[in-house]
């Protein structure tokens, strides 16, 4: 019998080869594979923001489960694949904290201007009259958490700990939250200094953080994305950050990506990272073991460690 193979299903997943291939799993590049080597494609490894279509799907007839290395799965339609006898898995909660930390390093530097205040101390422009007065406080403001998983929780906790009033808004309650359920997205947004967006990306809530939204956080508030940038219109964000609608934004995440360095070059007040929250060292390998273990477990026909569960966070 053909030893079955892990398929790598984009170019920069392939720094995860030798991490499976010591697990002794053999694998398979999609942009090289051959048809035998198709015929022999069990398993999937990918990154879930990346689009994987129900054609491309359809021509691996012994395809069974998909195993993101990423928490999110927005790329794949996870209906279709049940209905179609392929399970799929993800990192559940491995890159929380690092996400969290990540999105009030982003809080903290778009909110006291860091990284515009580095320029001036590189460029030579530093003067000792610009330093009075010229950072709002932090303490005493709301922070509005949109999505309150792991992520969202994680950030909800730090938020405190910065003397941060905390709100939060989501689909579903959770009364296990010791933080107050807004009415609404927008009454969230009203209610917010500092919006941070932390939902899973899903087709019901593409753009939820719309104009309407934008306005509602205002020409004082700013916005923090560390979940998908498919949850913002980005366009009316960019509109609102150059007009001064919006105070201030800070993104890890973008509709396009990498996102075109030109549409952000006239862009006044945000921080752009690039993709990285939840990248960090010691997460990242969890995150790939998972994978492996699942699909050990798929091979060996036992009980998946983290499939994607029928109805989200």
């Amino acid at each position: 019998m053909s030893e079955p193979l892990a398929l790598i299903a984009v170019p920069f997943l392939t720094v995860l080869e030798p991490a499976f291939q010591a697990g002794g799993l053999a694998t398979a590049r999609a942009w090289e594979l051959t048809d035998e080597a198709r015929s022999r494609v069990r398993t999937i490894v990918h990154a879930g923001e990346v689009v994987l279509t129900p054609e491309f799907l359809s021509g691996l007839p012994g395809l069974g489960l998909i195993a993101c290395v990423s928490v999110g799965y927005d790329g794949i339609d996870v209906a279709w694949c049940r209905a179609n006898g392929i399970e799929v898995t993800h990192a559940r909660g491995l890159n929380a904290e690092d996400v969290a930390d990540h999105a009030i390093g982003l809080m903290l530097s778009a909110w006291r201007n860091i990284p515009a205040l580095d320029r001036i101390v590189r460029e030579g422009r530093w003067t000792q009259e610009a330093r009075i007065g010229s950072q709002p406080s932090l303490g005493g403001r709301t922070l509005g958490v949109v999505g309150l998983g792991h992520i969202g929780a994680a950030v909800a906790r730090r938020a405190q700990a910065l003397r941060l009033n905390v709100q939060w808004w989501g689909p579903r309650p959770n009364d296990d939250a010791p933080w107050t359920r807004a009415e609404s997205l927008l009454a969230l947004a009203e209610a917010s200094d500092i919006l941070v967006v932390c939902a899973r990306a899903e087709a019901a809530n593409r753009g939820m953080i719309s104009a309407e939204v934008i306005a509602a956080v205002g020409r004082k508030g700013m916005i923090v994305n560390v979940g998908r940038g498919s949850l913002v219109d980005e366009d009316a964000l960019i509109a609102a950050l150059t007009d001064g609608r919006l105070w201030r934004a800070a993104l890890d995440v973008f509709v396009e990506e990498p996102t075109p360095p030109e549409r952000w070059a006239e862009v006044p007040n945000a921080v752009l990272t690039t993709h990285t929250a939840g990248s960090s060292n010691e997460a990242v390998p969890l995150m790939v073991a998972q994978a492996i273990d699942n699909v050990r477990r798929f091979l060996a026909g036992e009980a998946l460690a983290s499939p994607v569960a029928p109805v989200a966070d």
